[in-house]
């Protein structure tokens, strides 16, 4: 077996592994108890798209395909950004006591 063979095999594993671990974020994303570990399963699928993206890149030896990385990346990480701050409140609501006489809330 020579190096580009070997190569080949490599990036092809590499590859498999990483559809392997997209479908288990997208599976998490659904599924995800709380929303923070739908937005960190949804930021994890994006990051493995861009991996598949520059191995691919890579073993078909198409250069133009990094710049559709970084582009990618760029979306990525403004869509991540626009849904943390629309899905998690900038201030949780806090509990609010109430003094012994009735009186006003203290926080």
């Amino acid at each position: 077996m020579d190096v580009q063979k070997a190569y080949e095999l490599l990036y092809t594993s590499v590859l498999t592994g990483i559809a392997l671990l997209l479908f288990v974020m997208l599976f998490r994303s659904v599924k995800g108890p709380g929303v923070t570990d739908r937005l960190l399963s949804i930021n994890m699928v994006g990051t493995l798209v861009i991996a598949a993206i520059v191995i691919l890149s890579r073993l078909l030896g198409e250069a133009w395909l990094l710049d559709v990385a970084l582009i990618y990346t760029m979306i990525s990480l403004v869509s991540v950004l626009i849904l943390a701050r629309v899905l998690i409140p900038a201030k949780p609501s806090r509990k609010r006591f109430r003094d012994e006489k009735g009186g006003g809330a203290h926080v």
